[in-house]
């Protein structure tokens, strides 16, 4: 990995030490770090934030709903992209990273310095951990919806089967449901199908100190 044309410091993280930015960046200088990163980053008025790693509950709600997906989303014309795809946000510049995202329709790409940017998400799933619940349903989710096709949105907790969604309305609206439980589904509208909460969270071991009754899930 070559890093150019960005100041760099290293710190221990995770036990391991790392290349991170030591100074604020313009967006072109963060996308040409990123660009030559083999982690995933986002950028926040100047500063670079790590989003890789996750837990193995993560992992495997990822790979448990993209296979859930799939399917059903080609049956549609639509494609399930997984969590290194680039998205074109206009209120979060450069571009954010979701865990899983479905394109209907041919995918728009811009390219930003050389980087694929996707600009036509319809459907956005983020997987929620400790660190970054409140901003998945706070102004990450407020960012999104600067995005024209985005009509769908799933927060996905670790801790618990229970999953936010949301559906975007003709008069540009969104409305809220709260499903809970592993006996529950959830019917996307996006590719116009019915998901089981016991498929999505196959193999997932919940905490003995999930609270069942709490209705602001946290994970990890």
């Amino acid at each position: 990995m070559i890093l150019t044309a960005v100041p760099l410091e290293f710190v221990l993280k995770s036990g391991i030490m790392v290349a991170v930015p030591k100074e604020r960046l313009t967006i072109e200088e963060f996308v040409e770090f990123d660009k030559n990163s083999e982690e995933r980053w986002e950028y926040f008025d100047g500063v670079a934030i790590s989003m890789s790693g996750g837990t193995l509950a993560h992992n495997q709600l990822t790979v448990n709903l993209v296979s859930e997906l799939r399917s059903p989303a080609r049956a549609k014309g639509c494609q399930v992209l997984p969590a290194d795809m680039r998205i074109k946000v206009p209120k979060a510049p450069p571009y954010r990273y979701a865990d899983i995202v479905v394109v209907c329709g041919p995918p728009v790409i811009e390219k930003l310095q050389g980087l694929d940017a996707l600009v036509n998400p319809s459907l956005i799933i983020e997987i929620l951990s400790a660190s970054t619940e409140a901003y998945n349903r706070g102004k990450k989710f407020v960012s999104y919806q600067s995005i024209d096709s985005f009509r769908e949105y799933l927060l996905v907790a670790q801790d618990r089967p229970y999953i936010t969604h949301y559906v975007r309305h003709a008069d540009g609206n969104w409305m809220r449901n709260d499903v809970e439980g592993l006996d529950s589904e959830i019917d996307l509208a996006t590719i116009s199908c019915r998901l089981s909460l016991q498929d999505i969270y196959a193999l997932v071991d919940f905490p003995e100190t999930s609270a069942v009754g709490d209705t602001n899930p946290s994970a990890e």
